[in-house]
């Protein structure tokens, strides 16, 4: 399959006609996979309503069905066809977060997507993107689109349309190219159907955010029925992991360094992932800064970018320094403990 490219300014006018934008929705139209940018990854959009559409979203990610796919929309008026109710804190979410980073779990409207994109629940995740080319893109096909991450299932999401092109060229119909993507991690998914608000996956919006909105949530970070049909993208699976083995380091940067220490005398070719803070501490065979620790919003902005440079160095081994879990750190620590295959190395004291 050839893979169409399209390069749009970050910026486009809503107002205004894109031919490019047109021909990549008349792709979505005719039930094809359509690549393109969010304000948190790139995503591999579909028509949302189509199971034949959404079958190849599955096929070109390699991504087990029973995962369920996040709608995303550019007008709220969308809504009506999709969800069957709209709770109050949900509204209150969208007033405050839309179009965001955020993604809201509602009771959905039967029939309303393919039953692919929920995985047979009963509930349907949406969010509005807060990226001018996704919403000019959606509101031109004129259809909930259906996108999980642009990237082959459990490699490091893509922040750049290059990355989406290394995993998926050939196995898509088109890519839109907006540059480079800005949150860096995915949305928060923030289920309020239940008596309590709860947030299943960390993202892009803090708790901290949404309890100022809406007063308490609680976290759910795990799945702990393995069985259980999971509500939310990233509960299930293992996920954004770079080829060679990463683990994530707990302890001193002396510490670690003797953990580099020990496997380059093994003959390993070894990675550290660090904090700007840290970064001239180390000697390694690759060492990525990827922002300070007093800025955690750096971090998440550069942490799949960096997770993929490290697998274009070709490593046996990446240690990570962990990251305060405080606002946009909780989403990092998920996800870089889901890179990880939760494998944590704690210094003894």
């Amino acid at each position: 399959m050839k893979t169409e490219r399209w390069s749009v300014d970050k910026n486009v006018d809503n107002n205004k006609k894109y031919p490019q934008i047109d021909e990549a929705a008349t792709f979505l139209q005719k039930n094809e996979v359509v690549a393109f940018p969010t304000e948190t990854v790139y995503g591999l959009g579909a028509n949302a309503k189509s199971d034949e559409a959404v079958a190849k979203i599955f096929a070109a990610k390699g991504r087990p069905v029973d995962n369920p796919l996040i709608v995303h929309i550019s007008s709220t008026s969308q809504l009506d066809d999709l969800v069957a109710a709209i709770p109050e804190k949900s509204m209150k979410l969208m007033n405050a977060f839309w179009p965001g980073p955020l993604t809201l779990i509602f009771p959905k409207k039967q029939g309303a997507v393919s039953d692919y994109v929920t995985a047979g629940l009963d509930t349907v995740a949406v969010r509005m993107p807060d990226h001018p080319v996704a919403l000019a893109l959606i509101s031109a096909s004129g259809l909930p689109i259906a996108a999980p991450s642009a990237n082959r299932s459990g490699k490091p999401s893509p922040t750049t349309a290059d990355h989406v092109a290394k995993d998926l060229e050939g196995k898509i119909a088109g890519i839109v190219d907006g540059g480079p993507t800005g949150v860096g991690v995915e949305s928060t998914v923030i289920d309020c159907t239940g008596t309590t608000p709860i947030i299943l996956r960390p993202g892009g919006v803090s708790k901290e955010d949404i309890e100022f909105v809406i007063d308490h949530v609680e976290m759910d970070t795990t799945l702990k029925n393995k069985e259980q049909k999971p509500k939310s993208p990233g509960m299930k699976y293992k996920h954004y992991a770079p080829a060679a083995p990463l683990f994530l380091v707990e302890g001193e940067p002396n510490w670690l360094q003797s953990l580099v220490n020990e496997k380059r005398n093994e003959g390993l070719k070894v990675g550290v992932m660090a904090s700007s803070e840290n970064a001239s501490y180390y000697e390694a065979d690759l060492i990525l800064d990827c922002g300070s620790r007093n800025n955690l919003s750096e971090v998440a902005h550069s942490l799949y970018y960096s997770l993929r440079a490290f697998d274009d160095a070709q490593l046996d081994i990446i240690f990570s320094e962990t990251f305060p879990e405080t606002g946009v750190g909780v989403a990092i620590m998920n996800r870089l403990d889901k890179a990880a295959g939760h494998n944590w190395i704690r210094q003894k004291i």
